[in-house]
């Protein structure tokens, strides 16, 4: 590699630039600052390239700042290759580009609303085409029971519901106490603490048992399976299953579905247990209220069957929907770990807002059918 060097003939406002040796990256060396100096008050170069060896966007750059793109393209007839480099350069360089025009704050607010309104609708076609798909592996599960993946299901049941049982029942004994003592310290004013169980009952049965276990599975369950869907994605094992020609459905999303299907319901039975226990514990220790009573009040509560299957019936549709969400999040997940992390928050989001409008449906609902 010969070093990069210049010599510059005439003086004033015209000057011939001669170039010899390598201008590229590994050859400028000290020239570039030379040339600056050297060209410094010149309006017109005149090149001459006969000593010219290779020549790289390096070099052309240092050419066309030096020059302040002065040098003509007629310069370079002799070296064409050579002057398609330093014409790409200078377009680059020296064209003049007005600097973009930052739009009013009103404008842009009303621009992330319109983004935000067409990313929902994208990813409500995506739910769509995600649901559709999901419903098409499940017809195909049924007609070939035999291809079913047992091994798959048993594991995911026990890890999406074993596994959840200690913290549910924990978080729902303690939530089963809040409400007691909250019930104690309100009725107990209106001479009305008896009813404390009342309250108890409906809103343990009814409400706090499966909603709180949802809540718990939407950030447990549904964010383990955006992590281990997308991770899977990342990997390209998605695709290399479609290559095998096993059906990524059929493999990862129903059995994570079947599982908080099949556990949820148990799951929301043990949790009302539990919120029972936790609100008889306080019944009996602020209000004298022993087990015995505790119980009789129950089985005396108008509609304590009603309650129940209230409570149990909301129990599978919220699995469906924590499962669906968490496994379409995890297949929308791209090639980056940001897309990994985006999509995993948002599949606790979301399924924590599908759990309240669920069960703000089934509030009206019931109202409805007076049940």
């Amino acid at each position: 590699m010969m070093p990069a060097d210049f010599d510059i003939a005439g003086k004033g406002d015209a000057v011939r630039l001669r170039l010899t040796g390598d201008w590229t990256t590994g050859g400028l060396g000290r020239a570039a600052g030379r040339l600056d100096a050297a060209l410094a008050g010149a309006t017109r170069v005149d090149l001459d390239i006969d000593g010219l060896g290779h020549l790289d966007t390096a070099g052309a750059l240092v050419l066309v700042r030096a020059s302040r793109c002065s040098i003509p393209a007629e310069a370079w007839t002799s070296r064409p290759e050579a002057g398609r480099i330093y014409a790409m350069v200078q377009r680059l360089g020296c064209e003049d580009r007005a600097p973009p025009r930052k739009s009013d704050p009103i404008t842009r607010s009303f621009a992330r609303i319109g983004q935000g309104v067409i990313d929902a609708g994208r990813e409500a076609m995506l739910s769509l085409a995600f649901l559709g798909r999901l419903i098409v592996a499940i017809g195909a599960m049924l007609r070939r029971p035999g291809r079913i993946r047992w091994p798959a299901w048993v594991s995911q049941t026990e890890r999406a519901g074993l596994d959840a049982l200690p913290i549910v029942a924990l978080t729902s004994f303690f939530i089963g106490a809040v409400v007691a003592f909250i019930g104690a310290d309100l009725l107990d004013n209106f001479g009305a603490a008896v009813f404390t169980v009342e309250l108890i009952v409906i809103s343990v049965l009814r409400e706090f048992a499966v909603v709180i276990t949802a809540v718990l599975l939407a950030g447990r369950s549904a964010s383990a399976f955006a992590a281990e869907v997308g991770a899977m994605r990342m990997n390209q094992e998605v695709d290399a299953m479609r290559v095998m020609g096993v059906d990524p459905f059929q493999a990862l999303v129903i059995p994570r579905l079947a599982a908080l299907l099949l556990m949820m319901p148990l799951l929301t039975f043990a949790a009302m247990v539990a919120g029972l226990f936790g609100g008889l514990l306080v019944c009996w220790t602020q209000l004298n209220l022993g087990p015995a009573f505790f119980l009789e009040r129950i089985v005396l509560t108008s509609n304590v069957a009603n309650h129940l299957v209230v409570g149990l019936s909301k129990a599978p549709v919220f699995a469906i929907g924590v499962a669906a969400i968490g496994c379409r999040q995890g297949m929308a997940v791209a090639g980056d770990v940001e897309s990994l992390g985006r999509r995993v928050t948002a599949a606790v989001v979301q399924a924590i807002f599908a759990i309240i409008l669920l069960d703000a449906v089934f509030a009206l609902m019931f109202l409805e059918l007076n049940y």
